[in-house]
């Protein structure tokens, strides 16, 4: 049976720790630590916390219209199977060691350090901001309709499918391996270096010196900006490419179809095989 808190404030440490089947309302945690620690089957609506460290292992909970502010950092770690809708979240190193994670309707305007070493999660209309190593060694992760700014974000992450997103990131997915992007503006120097298995799809990409040392890297009907030179040196490739690209350096396999080349950079220090080919959307061949 369900036990409702409603209206009520708490604070110090470990007010409900060890806590189960409850629903909190309105409640207010204030200063203090591990509020709700080694809990299960717990809903929060409408709450406030404050205090550092409210969620730790705990397995099964829900927040809803809820607000972590600043002084609530490391709010959820070592937990499963949350569930969290129209929440912001104002405190950085947020989700840490999680595994079973549903996001939407999420804003977390200081995002830093966040989501690391977490399986399982879906994510819908999330917005994140300064959010530095976001998904550091993440895995089976959806997202959709996303938004973030932050750098070094999805490192060592492993199956990851995202939808319609903007990421504004330096360095984003390095060392990952079976990630999808559909329909999405990846922006930000040195995407995708040392990544296995990245397909993008319809997707811009702008930066300098994207998409290198990739292994089975794919693009589907992509374009790339101005600024994103020097793209795919040394990686294997398979790209078609609805744009000129400013400059391709050095890719190992592979072919790459544009619409032009600004520059093409075939040096002594190509590695092997070295047989990419290069072309236009007429057929003809820019390198062989």
């Amino acid at each position: 049976m369900i036990e409702l808190i409603d209206n009520k404030e708490f604070g110090g440490e470990r007010p409900l720790f060890a806590t189960h089947d409850l629903k909190l309302v309105n409640v207010t945690i204030h200063t203090g630590e591990s509020a709700l620690k080694e809990c299960s089957n717990i809903e929060a609506e409408k709450c406030r916390f404050e205090g550092k460290y409210p969620f730790w292992h705990n397995d099964g909970f829900t927040v809803k219209d809820c607000l972590f502010t600043e002084g609530a950092r490391a709010a959820l770690w070592y937990s499963r199977n949350l569930k969290m809708t129209d929440t912001r979240v104002e405190a950085p190193k947020m989700f840490r060691e999680m595994d079973g994670i549903e996001l939407e309707n999420v804003q977390l305007p200081d995002a830093e350090e966040t989501l690391w070493h977490c399986t399982n999660v879906k994510m819908k209309h999330v917005e994140v901001d300064k959010g530095d190593y976001l998904f550091m060694h993440g895995a089976n992760i959806e997202i959709e309709d996303f938004k973030l700014n932050g750098n070094y974000s999805f490192q060592y992450c492993k199956n990851v499918e995202i939808r319609n997103a903007t990421i504004n990131s330096k360095d984003a997915f390095w060392n990952t391996e079976n990630v999808t992007v559909y329909d999405s503006h990846l922006n930000g120097e040195y995407l995708g270096w040392h990544s296995h298995n990245l397909k993008l799809v319809n997707c811009h990409i702008s930066g300098t010196q994207p998409l290198c040392y990739a292994h089975n890297l794919i693009l589907e009907n992509c374009t790339m900006g101005d600024d994103a030179d020097l793209a795919f040196e040394y990686s294997s490739v398979d790209a078609t490419v609805k744009s000129p690209i400013h400059s391709v350096k050095n890719p190992r396999s592979g072919q790459i179809t544009a619409e032009s080349y600004g520059s093409i950079i075939i040096d002594k220090n190509i590695k092997s095989p070295g047989n990419c080919e290069l072309k236009l959307w007429d057929n003809q061949t820019c390198f062989d």
